[in-house]
């Protein structure tokens, strides 16, 4: 498995581009805007997009996800369906934020426990409410690699100021779903740079083992 980061949009979002090796078949995770950029960034490693995956409905990580499988032909997996809230208000959300932004309908919706297949890898999915209620994050676990969309950053956690979002769940979603895959867990996070589950619950002022009082 190999990852690239290719930030886009003005809130320098991560779209992650993942490719399998053996096939050179790939995905390309939350392609919110930038398509051009995305598309040389694809072009340039040699991968051939298979589909594009979606961890939650905010404009930024989705807003020109449906411009682009349209363009490409490409089926779209993910998120959640409780995100269909945030995938059908993408226009407005654009026109507030000055961003071109179009609703569509993803060809799955993905559920916790469902699997992702790119070429010959698979990812798991992991349902991890809080941010938006229907957020999820990608998971390779031979890889121990983790694309955790805006649940996690280093040393922050995701805004629960939307609507529909709840700080509770989202705590317990990185606590009882995110830190049991183990310390050495590399994700990806949704903005800024990359982390691992051990240091952040090492010295995460949200979500760090001294801040809950774990042993």
């Amino acid at each position: 498995m190999r990852a690239a980061i290719v930030p886009v949009t003005p809130l320098q979002q991560n779209c992650t581009l993942i490719w399998c090796t053996s096939t050179m078949r790939g995905a390309l995770v939350d392609p919110g805007g930038d398509l051009d950029r995305l598309k040389q960034a694809v072009e340039k490693a040699g991968v051939t997009l298979e589909k594009l995956l979606v961890t939650h409905g905010h404009l930024d990580h989705c807003g020109q996800t449906g411009i682009l499988a349209r363009e490409l032909g490409l089926p779209i997996e993910g998120p959640e369906e409780a995100d269909r809230f945030w995938i059908a208000r993408l226009e407005e959300d654009g026109r507030r934020w000055g961003m071109h932004g179009e609703s569509f309908e993803p060809d799955r919706w993905l559920h916790d426990g469902d699997k992702v297949t790119v070429g010959e890898l698979e990812l798991d999915v992991i349902h991890c409410p809080g941010h938006t209620p229907g957020h999820v994050v990608f998971y390779h676990a031979p890889s121990h690699f983790a694309i955790v969309g805006d649940v996690l950053f280093q040393g922050s956690i995701g805004r629960t100021d939307f609507p529909m979002s709840n700080h509770q769940a989202l705590i317990d979603s990185i606590t009882r779903k995110l830190w049991p895959l183990g310390n050495d867990v590399l994700f990806v996070p949704g903005h800024g740079p990359t982390s691992t589950f051990g240091q952040e619950r090492a010295g995460n002022p949200f979500v760090g083992d001294r801040v809950l009082g774990v042993a």
